[in-house]
């Protein structure tokens, strides 16, 4: 399996570093030859109007909208998952919905504004996540079958929903691989786009034992920071 990561702008040498480290086969993706070499892809960080502009300069937003609808395992970190988003505001435009979820930019303020932050509440497996946040969004709505994998200040800030997981903070940064290991799990588990979990008419704060959430208990267990 190789996990591509787009590398147009942004935080990308960092997720490539921290693949390496758990031994996944990896690489950069500026063009639609590699975009379709990758078994799976990350979205790294950076700025989202910046990252659009070059996904239409370098014609790769069809060819990366054509990939996720084979429902190819995508993980998007701060930029990342404004761009993975239903919908984001500030200002609106529709994202490329491989969650079904709302984004607001820049919801913390300005880079001054940077903190990192223990996750209060997680998926199991995953206590302790230091979350780094800079110029982060928010999740200002989840979908019915989008499951909240970790929430810092009463927000959801990991998000899950079949294939495709967001966070709004930067997991790269931090020696922490729990994040990347569980995303590589998910990307090698298989299944479809959309997740099977029951849910209510609002996303739960956190999946249940018998969810999708277990597998990835069971990546933070084989090893952590």
């Amino acid at each position: 399996m190789h996990i591509g990561v787009l590398a147009l702008q942004g935080d990308f040498h960092a997720h490539l570093t921290q693949l390496r480290h758990l031994g996944a086969s990896c690489g950069e993706v500026r063009s639609r030859v590699q975009l379709a070499r990758a078994d799976a892809l990350i979205i790294p960080g950076g700025e989202s109007t910046t990252l659009w502009r070059l996904l239409e300069v370098l014609e790769l937003e069809q060819p990366l909208r054509a990939w996720l609808a084979e429902g190819k395992p995508v993980f998007g970190t701060c930029a990342g998952a404004i761009l993975l988003a239903r919908e984001i505001l500030g200002p609106d435009r529709a994202g490329l919905g491989a969650l079904d979820i709302d984004v607001r930019r820049n919801a913390y303020g300005r880079q001054i504004d940077s903190f990192l932050a223990p996750a209060e509440r997680t998926a199991p497996g995953f206590e302790g996540l230091e979350c780094l946040f800079i110029r982060a969004p928010v999740f200002e709505r989840i979908g019915p079958q989008v499951e909240v994998l970790a929430e810092v200040g009463g927000r959801p800030v990991w998000v899950r929903e079949g294939r495709a997981m967001a966070a709004t903070f930067h997991p790269e940064l931090t020696h922490d691989l729990r994040v990347h290991r569980a995303f590589l799990e998910l990307a090698s588990a298989g299944g479809s786009c959309r997740s099977t979990a029951e849910t209510s008419s609002r996303a739960t704060p956190y999946a249940s034992s018998s969810s999708p959430a277990t597998a990835l208990a069971r990546s933070a267990s084989a090893g952590g920071r």
